[in-house]
């Protein structure tokens, strides 16, 4: 038989396969999927999961999404054999990665609400998601090195385990977003629990090159019982349940922070300007608003030479906030005084400025009353300052409240000093260090 009738075979069978499978019921469809999943308690050593920080790992990052990409026929040849978005260039976005042997085999993105939005909210409807409470990531650019996608999730799974556990434990989000190719939809409902956003599928999704997209939707929040009722009864390497919520891998490189903020930028102006001007004309293609939104979020001195030029017409400037707010997630209390007796509020504080914070309380906090916040900025940064509540329902959502503070204390003024003093997590790192 000659050779070339071979591959032909294996592809008419692998489109045979396919369409039978497509045909069988939802429920033992999904059981199929399942049966598939062989997540290993203990991976090897030579695996390494970590945020992408360096050039080096950036770009094996964005050349693997590339050839991926390409390949699958969600975007065309780049001359630079890299895919790198707008979205990659905000410092709400995080780009993880795997290592195996030192070699990037594994990526995915965590694209965090921002002024720009979400990728797939150009096709999508968000609406219902943003009326719960809790921050939104869109999960973005996963692709896996093709000598490891045969190898029983050796990478996958490991990726997206650390992909949850940095959602739920470091960057403050809830739900999880993502728009899929509807041939991978299945993958995402029966191993992860998603859920669809709409029932139809969108013919065309300009950010994937024209390809159709199916939109779908998972709340960590109620995740793990989720899991458990699909998983609990498994055996070890088939239970995502235990392996997501119980089991830690030591091949996790989470980060290390001083202050609990949420985010952890990497790209200093020299990446800025390497992937975003030279390898690639990103910036160069952006629309004004877009440009205005990069310098609005990016507005320290260093930064003004690498992002693209803005028009300015007579008259008008920039309108910038007065103060930047930081997403942040601590533990923080209140002392109200009243009469001689004194009453304690706990509430978590998920942003905060120079001048004022937002937090999260269960129970009523009274309205603009001055109180004694006690704040937890770090794990052994502890701000105590007048504060009052000035504003409730806060985006709409109840038990939110807005605080003004009094005079900042000096733990706060160092606190604040070390984020406005850069955009990265290392800037934030140098910086922190001769603040004591």
């Amino acid at each position: 038989m000659s050779t070339g009738i071979i591959p032909l075979l294996r592809q008419m069978l692998r489109v045979s396969v396919r369409k039978l499978f497509g045909i069988m019921p939802r429920k033992q469809r999904f059981a199929v999927y399942r049966s598939f999943v062989n997540c290993d308690p203990a991976p090897t050593a030579r695996l390494q999961l970590k945020i992408a920080e360096t050039k080096e790992e950036l770009e094996a990052c964005f050349r693997l999404l590339h050839d991926a990409y390409v390949a699958s026929g969600f975007m065309k040849p780049h001359p630079s054999r890299l895919r790198v978005t707008t979205y990659h260039a905000l410092p709400t976005t995080t780009t993880l990665c795997a290592k195996y042997d030192g070699q990037v085999v594994g990526t995915i993105s965590l694209i965090r609400d921002s002024a720009l939005g979400f990728p797939l909210q150009a096709i999508f409807d968000l609406s219902a998601v943003r009326s719960k409470e809790g921050n939104i990531a869109e999960v973005s650019a996963l692709a896996v090195h093709p000598k490891f996608r045969k190898t029983g999730g050796s990478i996958l799974f490991p990726l997206i385990k650390f992909m949850y556990e940095y959602c739920t434990t470091f960057f403050d989000t809830r739900h999880l977003v993502i728009a899929v190719n509807p041939n991978r939809i299945d993958m995402y409902e029966a191993l992860l629990l998603f859920r669809r956003l709409t029932a139809h599928v969108v013919a065309r999704y300009d950010f994937a090159n024209g390809a159709p997209a199916i939109g779908a939707w998972l709340d960590l929040r109620y995740a793990p019982a989720a899991f458990k009722a699909a998983y609990g009864s498994k055996r070890p390497r088939k239970n995502l349940h235990a392996y997501f919520t119980q089991i830690k891998l030591p091949n996790i490189q989470l980060p290390q922070r001083r202050y609990f903020t949420t985010n952890d930028p990497v790209l200093t102006p020299d990446l800025l300007d390497y992937f975003f001007n030279v390898r690639t004309k990103v910036f160069a293609n952006l629309d004004d608003h877009k440009k205005l939104l990069l310098h609005s979020i990016y507005d320290l001195p260093e930064y003004e030479v690498i992002l693209p030029p803005i028009p300015v017409r007579p008259g008008e400037g920039r309108q910038q906030r007065q103060y930047h707010r930081y997403s942040f997630k601590c533990p923080g209390y209140l002392t109200i005084s009243d009469q001689g007796k004194k009453e304690r509020y706990s509430m978590q504080v998920v942003e905060v400025s120079k001048y004022g914070f937002r937090a999260r309380a269960t129970k009523p906090l009274p309205m603009h009353v001055w109180s004694d916040a006690e704040v937890q900025l770090g794990s052994h940064e502890i701000s105590m300052v007048k504060a009052m509540a000035v504003r409730d329902k806060v985006n709409g959502f109840q038990g939110y409240y807005g605080f003004n503070l009094g005079e900042p204390d000096l733990v706060w003024n160092k606190f604040v000093s070390a984020l406005t003093s850069g955009r990265t997590h290392g800037d934030l790192e140098e910086a922190s260090r001769f603040l004591v």
